[in-house]
């Protein structure tokens, strides 16, 4: 880790991420692990906000708004989709960035707790984000939602399912979100993508760690989907503006960079952030690391511009 100069800061949180590890090397074992590190960085949920749990098409949502009456227009919404690799994480482990945006921002905070590989491999996580999306769209919600004011964000994992997403109902002739908010995203790009050498054992993820992601995700022949890897599709036009973040870093780093160089060829709008001195997964550290809350701030700069007051 020693020629990936972080911060002190950030040194400091890698440490104590790594430091939540198991002997128990059983997929069970290695989630009851990664939800004690999550644990470990969450902090009480914000006071004045109501949080609900339902399920919608099958699958476990987890809601988040103010304590008061929604906008005659309805709630503005974001949709959450966790990172974890496809095979960890849930409702909890992501709770410190979706309560915080539901009671910074003011706004409906929606966190899906799609099925999980290797059980569930593609497309099983897929279906379950794009199910509840649709349920969404027919009103299926006990929540009136502002029809334009709506973003679909994730992290790692949760930022591929997010752009899948946005390309399934771009394809279906469906409406999508204002926004697709991708935070360091795994967007199926090519093994000699440059940032995989570079950041082949970056902290916090490596080029192997991301293999074997991807293997248990889509296992037996390569999965050609553009649904399973993005950057596969074969166009980009007519999808919803972008922020990406990246993280310096991370092996899935040229992922996003070449995602909103896609769709900036398209027409598109995209913001790139190019994340100097962060590392995967480094939104847990905010208010812990200056770096990752010039990374936050951002990031709250742009929903606002799509989920503030209209």
């Amino acid at each position: 880790m020693n020629h990936y100069p972080l911060s002190a800061e950030l040194t400091a949180f890698v440490q104590r991420t790594l430091s939540y590890t198991s002997v128990d090397s059983s997929f069970q074992g290695l989630r009851d692990s990664y939800e004690r590190m999550c644990r470990a960085f969450t902090p009480p949920r914000p006071a004045g906000l109501a949080v609900q749990e339902l399920q919608l098409s099958g699958v476990p949502l987890r809601l988040y708004h103010p304590e008061r009456p929604a906008a005659p227009s309805g709630w503005p919404w974001l949709l959450y989709l966790h990172g974890g690799g496809w095979v960890l994480g849930g409702l909890d482990s992501h709770e410190f960035i979706t309560a915080r945006l539901a009671s910074e921002l003011g706004i409906l905070v929606i966190a899906v707790d799609y099925r999980l590989a290797p059980e569930h491999p593609f497309p099983a996580a897929f279906d379950d984000c794009l199910g509840v999306w649709r349920a969404l769209e027919q009103g299926l919600l006990p929540l009136p939602l502002d029809p334009q004011r709506r973003v679909l964000m994730g992290d790692s994992a949760g930022g591929n399912l997010a752009a899948a997403l946005c390309l399934a109902l771009r394809d279906a002739g469906e409406p999508g979100p204002a926004a697709q908010v991708l935070l360091y995203p795994g967007l199926g790009g090519a093994a000699n993508l440059p940032s995989r050498s570079q950041c082949a054992d970056a902290p916090l993820l490596s080029s192997s760690d991301l293999d074997c992601f991807q293997a248990l995700y889509l296992p037996g022949p390569q999965q050609r989907s553009a649904y399973a890897r993005p950057l596969l599709a074969q166009q980009f036009a007519g999808l919803p503006a972008a922020f990406i973040a990246l993280a310096q870093f991370d092996p899935l780093r040229d992922d996003g960079e070449r995602y909103h160089q896609h769709l900036l060829a398209a027409g598109g709008q995209s913001q790139l952030y190019p994340g100097l001195g962060l590392v995967h997964g480094c939104l847990r550290a905010r208010g812990l690391a200056p770096e990752v809350d010039a990374l936050y701030s951002a990031l709250l700069a742009y929903l606002e511009q799509h989920l503030g007051r209209p």
